[in-house]
C-alpha cells in the first residue's frame, strides 16, 4: 500500500471515531508508521487531509447519487419524500464495497463536519459536488414545494442530526436488535428504518413560529 494511502485510511477510521478537531496529525503518523513530514509532503495541511478523506468517499458515491436524483427530478409525477430518501440507500451501501464498514464511516464523517464546525468543508463538499446537493433540493421541493428555502434548511439539518446520531451508534443499535427483539440487522436494516422516519419529519406540515 501506498504512503498516501496508508495515511488516508489512518484518517479517515480517526476522524470519523474522534472527530476533525480531536485528531491530531500526531496520531494519524503514528497510526499509519509514517513520518509527518509524509503528511506535509502529499497533503500540506491538516484541512487538505480531511478534503482528501471526504473526496474519496464522494468520487465514489456521488455520480450514483446524482443519478438517482436526477430521475426522480426528471419524472412527470410527483414524488413522495420517502421515495427522494429511499434514492440514498443504494449508493450509500455501495460504500460498503469500495472500503469495509464504508457507509457507517461515511456518515460518521459527513456528520463530524458539522458538529465539528468545519464551514469549509461543507463549502468544499457544496462546490466540488454540486450536482449531488442541486439535485436532491429539487427532488425535495418537487415532493413538498411548499416548504421554504429556510424551513428546508432546518428539517434537512435536523435529518443530518439523527442520521448521524444512528450511524454512530449502529453497532449498539445493531446488537440492541439481536439481544432485546431476536432480529439479526446489518447496516441496511438500520439505514432502512430511519429513512421512513426522517422522510415523516421533514414532510410534517409547516408551522407558523411567529
Amino acid at each position: 500500500m501506498s504512503t498516501k494511502n496508508k495515511i488516508l485510511d489512518a484518517a479517515d477510521v480517526l476522524f470519523a471515531d474522534k472527530g476533525f478537531n480531536g485528531t491530531s496529525l500526531r496520531e494519524i503518523t503514528s497510526q499509519a508508521n509514517v513520518n509527518l513530514a509524509a503528511v506535509n509532503y502529499h497533503f500540506g495541511s491538516k484541512k487538505e487531509l480531511i478534503k482528501a478523506v471526504m473526496s474519496r468517499y464522494m468520487d465514489e458515491l456521488s455520480p450514483q447519487l446524482e443519478s438517482a436524483l436526477a430521475l426522480i427530478c426528471q419524472a412527470e409525477r410527483k414524488p413522495s419524500l420517502q421515495e427522494v430518501f429511499y434514492a440514498f440507500i443504494e449508493p450509500l451501501l455501495k460504500l460498503n464495497e469500495f472500503k469495509e464498514n464504508g457507509t457507517s464511516t461515511f456518515l460518521q464523517l459527513l456528520g463530524r463536519g458539522y458538529t465539528d464546525s468545519q464551514g469549509f468543508l461543507r463549502w468544499f463538499l457544496t462546490t466540488q459536488y454540486p450536482d449531488v446537493f442541486t439535485n436532491f433540493t429539487k427532488a425535495v421541493k418537487k415532493a413538498y414545494p411548499e416548504l421554504s428555502t429556510e424551513e428546508m434548511f432546518w428539517r434537512l439539518h435536523f435529518t443530518m442530526g439523527t442520521i448521524v446520531f444512528t450511524m454512530s451508534s449502529s453497532e449498539a443499535l445493531i446488537d440492541i436488535a439481536q439481544n432485546d427483539f431476536n432480529n439479526q440487522l446489518d447496516i441496511a436494516g438500520v439505514i432502512e428504518r430511519v429513512i421512513p422516519y426522517v422522510a415523516a419529519g421533514v414532510a410534517a406540515p409547516i408551522t407558523n413560529y411567529n
